[in-house]
C-alpha cells in the first residue's frame, strides 16, 4: 500500500509535467521559465529570443527620469535598428483618447450619457438592434450588446475599408450579440460610433477636438490621429508570423483604433489620465464612471500595453512590432518580467 502510495506521489507531479509540456507551446514555457534578469534592458534584449523582430519599453518610475529601451528591428528588410523614438500604431489604445474626449463633452453638456445611439444618429434606427435603447454610456463601457465588426468573417484585413460607413456595412442588420447592459464585451464597433457621435456634436473631425484638448496641452507633438499624417520613415515596420511581407501601410482608419505615437508619448498621456492633470474633477469623475485607465493595443504588425501600475507609481508602456501565432503571449510574459524587475529593483 506504502508502495502504492509513493507511486502515486511520483506520477502525480511526472503527469502534471506532461500535461503542460503537450498544451503549454514549448516557447511560451522557455519564456516564461526563463530566468528573471536584473535590469529591463537584458529582458528587453531577451524578448528577442522569442520569435518578437523588434520591441520598445517606456518606464517612468515616480521619483525617478522616464527610461527608454529598445532592441531589434525597426525594419528588418533594410536591417535598420529599432529606434525608441521611433513611431507605433497604437491600436485600441486610441480609445483611451476618445473617452477622454466624450468625457470631456459630457462635462460641457454638449453630450448625455444616457442620451440613446438612436436620438444621436437617426439613421441607424432600425440598421442597428436596440439602438433606441443603447446609450452613450454603454457605448463606452462596451455593455452595447452591438456586434463587433473585426470579428466578422468576412472582415477584410488584408483590404481595409476606407472610411466608417464602409466599416458598419459588417455590422449593419445583424442580430444584437445580447441587450443592451445585459453584460460587458468588448467591441470595436462601439467606438466608431462615439467617433461618429464626436464628429456630429462638434460639427468637425473628432481628431481635430483630440489635438486641441489632450494632445496640445500635453505637449504631444508626435502624436497623431491617422497615419496619413505621419512619415512613414519614423514609422516602426510591423511583421505578422507567416507572413511575409512588412505591413506598415496597412492603414486602419477607424475611430478607437486608428491612432500613432511614439512609446514616450503614450506614457506622458497615461501618467497625466492617471495623475489627476489631464482633466478636472467634473471630468475625472465622468471618465471614471465610463472607461478604464489603460490599455491594450492589437493591429496587424503591431502590439501594445500602456499601464500604469500604483504599487510602483510607475507608467509602462510596451511595443512589439510583431503579431500573429504566440507573438501576443510572448508579449505579455515579458511585459510582465518588466514589472516583476521593477518590483525586484524597487528602494
Amino acid at each position: 500500500m506504502k508502495n502504492k502510495k509513493r507511486l502515486i506521489n511520483i506520477l502525480i507531479p511526472s503527469l502534471s509535467i506532461i500535461i503542460s509540456s503537450i498544451f503549454i507551446p514549448w516557447l511560451l514555457l522557455r519564456a516564461w521559465l526563463a530566468p528573471l534578469p536584473d535590469t529591463v534592458q537584458e529582458q528587453v534584449d531577451n524578448a528577442l529570443n522569442y520569435k518578437l523582430d523588434g520591441i520598445i519599453v517606456y518606464v517612468d518610475q515616480g521619483g525617478k527620469a522616464p527610461e527608454l529601451y529598445a532592441e531589434g528591428w525597426k525594419n528588418k528588410e533594410n536591417e535598420v535598428p529599432m529606434d525608441p523614438q521611433a513611431l507605433f500604431k497604437i491600436a485600441s489604445i486610441s480609445k483611451l483618447y476618445i473617452a477622454v474626449a466624450a468625457a470631456k463633452l459630457v462635462a460641457n453638456d454638449r453630450l448625455s450619457l444616457d442620451r440613446s445611439l438612436a436620438s444621436y444618429l437617426p439613421d441607424l434606427k432600425g440598421r442597428i438592434e436596440n439602438s433606441e435603447h443603447i446609450t452613450l454610456r454603454m457605448l463606452l463601457r462596451h455593455r452595447s450588446g452591438i456586434p463587433n465588426f473585426t470579428d466578422q468573417e468576412d472582415f477584410p484585413w488584408d483590404n481595409l475599408p476606407k472610411d466608417n460607413q464602409e466599416t458598419l456595412t459588417f455590422v449593419l442588420d445583424r442580430q444584437a450579440d445580447f441587450s443592451p447592459d445585459e453584460k460587458f464585451a468588448y467591441s470595436n464597433t462601439n467606438y466608431l460610433l462615439i467617433g461618429e457621435i464626436l464628429d456630429k456634436t462638434l460639427g468637425y473631425s473628432h481628431h481635430g477636438y483630440i489635438k486641441k484638448e489632450i494632445l496640445e496641452p500635453l505637449n504631444l507633438h508626435h502624436t497623431y490621429s491617422l497615419l496619413s499624417e505621419v512619415d512613414v520613415k519614423d514609422l516602426t515596420s510591423g511583421y505578422v508570423i507567416g507572413y511575409g511581407p512588412d505591413v506598415m501601410s496597412n492603414d486602419f482608419t477607424t475611430p478607437g483604433g486608428s491612432m500613432v505615437s511614439t512609446a514616450e508619448e503614450t506614457g506622458v498621456f497615461i501618467r497625466a489620465l492617471n495623475d489627476g492633470t489631464l482633466l478636472n474633477q467634473a471630468e475625472q469623475d465622468i471618465y471614471s464612471s465610463v472607461y478604464e485607465y489603460g490599455h491594450t493595443g492589437l493591429l496587424p504588425g503591431y502590439q501594445s500595453i500602456a499601464r500604469y501600475h500604483p504599487d510602483l507609481d510607475a507608467v509602462v508602456v510596451q511595443f512589439v512590432n510583431t503579431s500573429g501565432d504566440l507573438a501576443w503571449n510572448v508579449h505579455e510574459i515579458v511585459y510582465n518580467k518588466v514589472l516583476k524587475i521593477l518590483r525586484k529593483n524597487k528602494p
